[in-house]
């Protein structure tokens, strides 16, 4: 005869059976990085500026205690323990994907911060309870790259001149960036507005001009536009040569204006610009 199985060795037994699906709810994080985490787990997001903003978003799908699938499992997304200064804007809810929003004091300094997000599933409807996870996230104002080519440029008077702007953007929000330049008597301080999201490089277009003759040092000056502490300047030089050529290429540019009755010939001088350029 076998011998009887205690109570106390029984009840170990089924929660090792139970073990593995009491920790199968887990949160699938969709941005800035992908990742399946589990309750507890650790969640290291990536470099921010400080004063920028940045989201968290998961999966409202995940599995229940039994492993069964449940697409709406999650309800809402929330932060707390947010550092001093730090703001943050819970998810809408019952939505497919669920985002946090979170700003970044403009006064932190460069190091790594945590804080608590929370999934929660609503009045426990489907049995999930709240799943948490401890994120941190490292500030630094050195959340993006730049470059621009050519470094030198040659146009004609008043010939408008395109600078290519490269941003690298290796921080984790989506916030857009503006490009300005100095360092040209006739600019018009043009701003432009671009957005190079997260993880990515992206190209930009940027003109410049001068009317006068002369070798002109261009600083092009990249900024986050929700924090003057991101920035970054690189420099090229314009050279203004007034040249047949050049005064041809301007035509095409729509630098000089002339008689409706002379398109034709101005048409076939931009042709030639463009031949021996």
């Amino acid at each position: 005869m076998s011998n009887p199985i205690s109570k106390a060795a029984l009840f170990f037994a089924v929660a090792l059976a139970l073990a593995p699906l009491s920790n199968s709810m887990y949160v699938h994080v969709v941005n800035p990085s992908n990742a399946t985490l589990y309750n507890g787990a650790q969640l290291f997001l990536g470099d921010v500026g400080p004063g920028q903003t940045f989201y968290v978003t998961i999966s409202a799908a995940t599995t229940n205690a039994t492993g069964a699938i449940n697409t709406l499992g999650w309800n809402e997304f929330m932060a707390s323990g947010l550092p001093n200064g730090w703001a943050a804007e819970n998810s809408a809810l019952y939505t497919a994907n669920l985002s946090v929003e979170i700003t970044s004091s403009s006064s932190s300094r460069n190091g790594t911060y945590n804080f608590t997000l929370t999934a929660v599933n609503i009045g426990n409807y489907s049995k999930l309870g709240n799943l948490t996870i401890l994120a941190h996230v490292n500030v630094t104002p050195n959340v993006f790259k730049l470059s621009a080519y050519p470094s030198q440029i040659i146009a004609g008077p008043g010939e408008p001149a395109v600078i290519h702007v490269t941003i690298n953007n290796t921080g984790v929000s989506d916030n857009p960036f503006t490009i300005t330049a100095s360092g040209l008597p006739a600019f018009n301080n043009v701003t432009a507005t671009v957005i190079a999201l997260h993880h990515t490089s992206e190209n930009f277009s940027y003109p410049v001009y001068e009317d006068t003759p002369g070798t002109w040092p261009v600083s092009l000056h990249v900024e986050s536009a929700r924090s003057p502490l991101v920035y970054k300047q690189t420099n090229v030089t314009l050279v203004v040569n007034a040249s047949v050529l050049n005064d041809y290429s301007a035509i095409g540019q729509g630098a000089v204006a002339f008689p409706i009755i002379y398109e034709p010939a101005y048409a076939i001088m931009y042709l030639i610009s463009l031949i021996f350029k």
